[in-house]
């Protein structure tokens, strides 16, 4: 039990129906539609269209979409990828031959064919007991009729004002008197109000054809991208068969690659060799540990994670125990890895986090995203869509697993996640932040499971990632001055995280007592609420 004395927040419980997402209208959308009597697709839905609007600068109607959803009568969770394709006419050779080494965030070619809708719209038809038009009104009349703007999203909104200066259609919708917008800020969004609305009417076609598809492709177009109309009626969401791993006797569900969600089952199986070191996980010694996992599973990630559509994926070598176990023997317990060895597999040629778990026992575990914060700063003026920047997944490299094709899917960071025991429901829990995600899913189950955490507090922790493109240890600011100096001396490059590491939210059902407990990240304006 928390210090009551302390700044802090606790746990939520409830009876019969419990959300937890990012921002409070959302989760308020969410909880209307649970108490309307809809299920943990409908109220997921319902939320992630709200955050559509209220929380641009980490998702859009124009991302990608990854869901895990628990019937409460299945024994396997459903999983659909809703990430986009390459267009068909984008080469790995015209990029290299137009001097491109890497594709810039601010680009058309950054911008994969956005899948999100479709996934909502299949997950909709399939699994959903409402009709989509109802559930997008709450998402409509924010956009319509104004919302105030939250204090994380003003500061997620002035850490990326240069970014937003650049585009004009941008910079007219989320500038004010040349500044971005201040928490409490009236915002009104009608062009994207018309495209929910559409979306409403007319399902996947109201995002895909007509009118709203024109202003995309006009969009992209206008700034030298190759996007055409068969590249938006070929974006498919995909059920996909999900991949799991054993830990502490809970089986852990993940979606599979194109997204990372392997990497995260090959940290928590590393993680599962560890010593605790103590009581708390913020300790020297357990820190040293994760992070050092943390560079050699994102040397692996980032070796041969790919669309396995296009290349062969080593999911098997990744899942094995034996192989979680070779790592770690490759961790010294005095010294940082100043190189990383020579990986031993085989070699082949800002986003919104939902859970819902509703009052029949459904659980639904999704995650929308534009990837960087206002993903590719485009916005297509007209429908009011914003464009992610997942394209910025692929590496410019010939023969590389990730390499860009057209057609094919980028390495994909989101990643919701579900953790079951006897094939029954436990957890329906996700981490939002980039490329932190996997290792945030190891660091905040380790803390459940490992450390005895209620599932706020396991949240609440301070944090720490080994960032996979550079030496640097980003470090939250709460982790004690001295553990980060003992750090330094054992070779580590520590520096301070330039804003707050991830987000997250959970909720967990007790099988003896069928009561709800979540929790929401503070480091997001969320909170999470039941009924």
């Amino acid at each position: 039990m928390r210090d009551f004395q302390q700044p802090g927040r606790s746990p939520v419980f409830a009876s019969n129906a419990m959300v937890s997402t990012s921002h409070p209208l959302s989760s308020a959308a969410a909880l209307d539609v649970l108490r309307r009597g809809g299920n943990a697709v409908d109220a997921a839905l319902a939320a992630v269209s709200v955050q559509c609007v209220v929380e641009p600068a980490s998702t859009s109607v124009g991302g990608d979409c990854f869901c895990l959803y628990a019937p409460v009568d299945s024994q396997y969770p459903v999983a659909i990828n809703g990430s986009g394709r390459a267009p068909k006419r984008l080469s790995l050779d015209w990029m290299i031959a137009n001097g491109y080494d890497s594709i810039p965030q601010q680009s058309p070619h950054s911008v994969t064919v956005p899948t999100a809708v479709d996934a909502w719209v299949t997950l909709n038809k399939d699994y959903g007991t409402k009709p989509l038009g109802d559930l997008l009104q709450y998402a409509i009349e924010y956009a319509r009729d104004g919302y105030p703007v939250g204090q994380r999203v003003a500061f997620d909104f002035a850490n990326t004002s240069d970014l937003i200066k650049q585009d004009k259609d941008l910079s007219e919708l989320f500038l004010f008197n040349g500044k971005t917008l201040p928490n409490g800020f009236y915002h009104k969004q009608p062009n994207l109000a018309k495209t929910l609305t559409e979306i409403g009417k007319n399902g996947r076609d109201g995002f895909f054809s007509g009118w709203v598809a024109d202003d995309i492709i006009k969009k992209l177009n206008s700034l030298g991208g190759f996007h055409q109309k068969d590249d938006f009626d070929d974006a498919i969401a995909n059920y996909v068969k999900p991949i799991s791993s054993e830990f502490r006797g809970y089986k852990i569900w993940q979606c599979p690659p194109n997204g990372q969600g392997v990497i995260a089952l090959l940290l928590l199986n590393m993680a599962s060799e560890m010593n605790c070191f103590g009581d708390d996980p913020i300790n020297l010694e357990r820190i040293h540990y994760e992070i050092e996992a943390g560079k050699l599973a994102y040397r692996d990630r980032s070796a041969v994670l790919a669309d396995p559509k296009f290349h062969s994926v080593p999911v098997d070598q990744l899942l094995s125990k034996k192989y979680a176990k070779e790592l770690l023997s490759q961790i010294r317990a005095d010294k940082a890895i100043s190189s990383l060895p020579t990986s031993t597999l085989p070699k082949h040629s800002n986003t919104v986090y939902i859970t819902v778990i509703d009052q029949n026992r459904n659980a639904c575990s999704l995650i929308n995203t534009v990837y960087n914060s206002f993903g590719s700063g485009l916005l297509a003026p007209k429908s009011g869509v914003l464009l992610h920047n997942r394209g910025m997944g692929f590496v410019l490299e010939e023969g590389h697993p990730n390499c860009l094709e057209p057609g094919k899917r980028p390495l994909h960071t989101i990643i919701p996640g579900l953790v079951t025991k006897d094939d029954k429901l436990v957890m329906s829990y996700g981490v939002m932040g980039g490329e932190y995600q996997a290792f945030g899913h190891m660091q905040f189950l380790s803390r459940f499971f490992d450390y005895g955490l209620d599932i706020q507090s396991a949240q609440d922790k301070p944090r720490f990632f080994p960032d996979p493109f550079s030496e640097n240890i980003d470090m939250e600011t709460t982790i004690p001055r001295s553990i980060q100096n003992d750090l330094v001396k054992m070779g580590h490059q520590v520096r301070k995280a330039s804003i707050p590491i991830g987000g997250s939210q959970a909720i967990h059902l007790d099988q003896i007592s069928n009561v709800l407990t979540a929790g929401s990240d503070p480091r997001k304006d969320g909170l999470a609420v039941g009924f």
